[in-house]
């Protein structure tokens, strides 16, 4: 049976819905909105699953075939959470999607498949033997200091690993898989209390299960092997303590579990067995349990391999960043120190001495900041770590010499040279004043926060434009600015410019490649276009509030897409310290694999929702299926008012000084309690998208119920068109509000005209939304299409897209942040009912404009003054009516 049949089964009950429940409205409603719920957060995940492998394919990050099993896993969880939810939600319409996943999974298997990883050949594994290619075996921690060790040729603690296999035969000789598995069934994700519970059975199966002899022998043989290392001539009752961490398959990886498995020092040899049962049992601990059911990561990708190193009592440890992690001027290595062991350095307990040194060939100290370090953390007699007050005397003291920099330094220097990129270090200072290296990992660069840091760049010569952005990909670059008015003036974008746009779009796909930047006033480090940008390398800058408004049109600008910054003219201090884009995982079989399955996944083919080949038949990757079905959700969700009748039950009446019979149905926390039987007030609302409408609905200006000054020729055309409109030409007179706490579909039926809004409005951008659509009026059809054009002007000037066709106006603004998707509700709301009547003003073509340019300046009151600047009817052929 295929992951998608078995997806199938799994998520079969959206389609066995107890129909009674269906056959009530307002269960249907809540039931489509929880499907449109599941889409939104299954298109996330997708997003975050093709952004962490867009960043391994840069080739600096460690990672083995079960990453790569894993991943693909996810990725088509979710894409199969998304299929399956747009076609229960539409009523079965997109049953091709499945053909079409299914085809993109079984190439995808077809490709793992032929990489088979090795189980690990012996239950433990001494560091001698290790290198970077067996994270499979012993985990990424081990695999990274038998890295260190064997190819880079730096110190590092004598030890061992414990590998999978001995996961593997611990598991099965206690038949724990199956007895995990059992409890595992008793989870509700929704009820934390069920994952505590779950979590201490399991652990306590794990706690209470024997380590098997050869298991328990190939530990002791390993830790005598040890020991005769570190002190030859020890007796047995003072044989060294060691440390066990956890060192599980993926763990230093980004989607890592940092922190949530257990590291325990200063183990004395005979609790070796209990301790490592506590690793073990920290699989599934709580908080590791709800980290994987949220990101769907199953446990059959999941072992537990453990590092055990002989226990250094450090007299000083700390951390080492090969650069500075957010100002990309600063490449020097920079180096914290405190008295002790290290987890007082990385936990941030006491503040650490600080040292800088150059990366010439001197290795030139810079600087060096000495702290007060009043306490530390040693290791006990007993076994255990305490905290321990340092003398007086040592407090102020530099825990490193200017020589022991220099060593560490040249260390870091080595380590960023082998891995091809800026490297994150952990370090420890023996009793017997070796430097040893603890850990390594790639240094993420950041984006800096306003004050962290001052660019030493000369703003008197490149003035600040933009002060802040959202980092979406990383990198400097350099051209004429090209600002984005419309989508449509894509095809004249230049080679070698820097895009400027109001907003992020998928269809800049299209002209990326010619690109030396991209900036937009708002959107999301986490979307569709933000991807396609990684997957290209291309320097993004997004959310900068106003790009557009302070970058003039053709100005050369420099895009520091470090710190989310953007400088007038050609900054040749940037340009120049650029990290060269090198890879150490590039010639591994592994990273090849990786390569051609992200083919599979990650590519954005699908652009344009307009084009003929947005469809099903044309997606070829995951991301494809992804973007179609975001896309296809909004159409679906906006349709949802149709199923309302004015039968339908559930509904409660608003009570509002507006001109509607609106009536509202709750899907959950779009009320606040305690209303009357029958009926709400505004100030019951709850629904943040509803509040942010009905405010522009309520708005003083506005609150008109007499008629609306007309020319007595267009209030002839609109009598004409009602008598000759057939009795199902208008709608009915009752409107809806469908609603939760941050959702609405709102459908307004007023005599012949029908507007529907539907919107999201919560605090993750990517979800966030409003699509608008209004059709019809009373007049004939050259009024009502100028009053659609008069809308849709008012709209364009709003940021939204817009689509005019016949007398239907259909507008869209999505991804933008919560504060901004209420101001534009409140704009629609004004709008709503500043059109009332408008058709009988539409006489002209200069009436389109003269409409729109009142509306956005605030004159909604239609003054006689205003109807008068409108011309009479311009002359037109007569057309055609019958006898009246």
């Amino acid at each position: 049976m295929t992951i998608i049949e078995n997806l199938k089964r799994l998520f079969g009950f959206l389609l066995r819905k107890d129909q009674s429940e269906r056959r009530d409205l307002a269960s249907l409603f809540r039931f489509k909105y929880s499907l449109f719920k599941e889409l939104l957060a299954a298109n996330t995940e997708l997003l975050n699953v093709i952004t962490d492998i867009e960043e391994k394919l840069q080739g600096r990050q460690l990672f083995g075939m079960s990453y790569i099993r894993s991943q693909t896993s996810r990725a088509v969880f979710y894409s199969f959470r998304m299929v399956k939810s747009l076609d229960v939600l539409s009523g079965r319409c997109y049953l091709d999607l499945y053909r079409v996943l299914e085809k993109i999974h079984n190439q995808i298997k077809e490709i793992v498949g032929q990489k088979r990883e090795l189980d690990a050949p012996t239950l433990i594994m001494p560091f001698a033997e290790i290198t970077k290619d067996m994270s499979d075996w012993v985990g990424g921690k081990s695999a990274n200091l038998g890295e260190v060790r064997n190819r880079a040729g730096l110190p590092v603690p004598r030890g061992f690993a414990i590998t999978t296999a001995a996961y593997d035969l611990f598991l099965s000789r206690n038949d724990l898989s199956n007895e995990i598995n059992k409890r595992r069934m008793n989870i509700d994700v929704n009820e934390p209390e069920s994952i505590e519970a779950v979590s201490r059975d399991i652990q306590a199966l794990v706690l209470a299960a024997a380590v098997p002899e050869e298991l328990a022998q190939a530990l002791a043989e390993a830790y005598d092997t040890l020991a005769s290392e570190i002190a030859p001539a020890a007796p047995k009752a003072a044989q060294p303590s060691v440390s066990l961490r956890s060192s599980a398959i993926g763990e230093d990886s980004d989607w890592s579990f940092a922190g949530q498995y257990l590291t325990v020092l200063n183990v004395a040899p005979d609790q070796l067995g209990e301790t490592y049962k506590q690793i073990v049992a920290s699989l599934y601990s709580p908080r590791a349990i709800a980290y994987r059911l949220n990101k769907g990561i199953r446990d059959e990708d999941m072992a537990m391999s453990v590092t055990c190193l002989e226990m250094v009592p450090s007299v000083a440890s700390g951390v080492v960043y090969t650069r500075h992690p957010f100002n990309v001027l600063d490449d020097n290595i920079m180096i914290s120190a405190v008295w002790g062991l290290g987890p007082y350095a990385v936990d941030g307990v006491v503040s650490p001495d600080s040292y800088r040194a150059a990366k010439d060939e001197a290795l030139s100290l810079l600087e060096v900041r000495t702290a007060r370090k009043p306490v530390r953390l040693v290791t006990l007699p007993e076994g255990g770590v305490g905290e321990q007050p340092v003398p007086e005397a040592q407090q102020e003291v530099p825990c490193l010499s200017p020589e022991q920099i220099k060593v560490l330094a040249g260390y870091a220097r080595s380590l960023e040279e082998h891995y091809k990129g800026p490297q994150d270090i952990e370090w420890a200072l023996n009793p017997e004043g070796r430097l040893l290296i603890l850990q390594t990992r790639p240094l993420h660069l950041q984006a800096a926060e306003i004050g962290d840091v001052e660019v030493d760049i000369d703003l008197d010569v490149h003035p600040l434009m933009v002060e802040r952005g959202a980092v979406a990909q990383p990198g400097i670059g350099c051209g004429p600015a090209f600002i984005l008015q419309a989508e449509s003036e894509l095809g004249q974008f230049p080679e070698g410019a820097v895009l400027v746009a109001k907003h992020s779009s998928p269809k800049f796909a299209l002209v990326m490649r010619r690109a030396q930047a991209i900036v937009t006033d708002s959107g999301s480090v986490s979307g569709h276009m933000a991807a396609v940008a990684r997957e290209l390398g291309v320097p993004t800058v997004l959310d900068t509030k106003n790009a557009t408004a302070s970058i003039p049109p053709g100005a050369e600008i420099t895009v520091d897409a470090y710190h989310g910054r953007v400088y007038a003219g050609r900054v040749e201090k940037l340009l120049a310290i650029q990290p060269p884009r090198e890879s150490h995982m590039e010639d591994t079989p592994v990273y090849q694999t990786l390569k051609q399955v992200a083919a599979l996944i990650t590519p954005l083919n699908l652009i344009d929702p307009k084009a003929p080949d947005f469809d099903a038949e044309h997606c070829q990757t995951l991301h494809d299926i992804g973007r179609l079905v975001h896309e296809f959700s909004y159409q679906t969700m906006f349709q949802v008012s149709d199923l309302v009748t004015d039968e339908s039950g559930g509904a409660v009446k608003l009570d509002a000084p507006i001109p509607l019979d609106l009536y509202i149905i709750d899907l959950g926390e779009g009320l606040h309690n305690g209303h009357p039987p029958g009926q709400v007030g505004v100030e019951q609302i709850n629904s943040a998208p509803f509040r942010a409408l009905l405010k522009g609905m309520l708005h003083e200006e506005l609150r008109v119920y007499g008629p609306r000054p007309v020319q007595f020729s267009g209030f002839l055309s609109v009598m004409r068109e009602q008598m000759l409109a057939s009795p199902g030409d208008r709608f009915g007179d009752r409107s809806y509000a469908i609603i939760s706490d941050k959702y609405l579909n709102f459908s307004s039926r007023v005599g012949y005209h029908y507007s529907i809004l539907d919107a999201y409005c919560g605090d993750t951008v990517n979800k966030n939304y409003i699509t608008f659509s209004f059709k019809g009026g009373a007049a004939d059809e050259v009024r009502k299409n100028r009053r659609v054009r008069a809308i849709a002007q008012v709209l364009e000037a709003l940021d939204f897209q817009v689509e005019v066709t016949g007398d239907r106006v259909y507008a869209r603004f999505q991804k933008y942040p919560k504060q901004e998707i209420e101001t534009k509700l409140d704009m629609v709301g004004r709008l709503l009912q500043f059109t009332r009547q408008m058709d009988m003003l539409m006489h002209t073509e200069t009436s389109v404009a003269m409409v729109a340019k009142n509306f956005l300046e605030g004159n909604y009151h239609y003054e006689k003054d205003f109807a008068d600047k409108i011309p009479e009817e311009e002359p037109s052929p007569k057309p055609d009516f019958p006898s009246l």
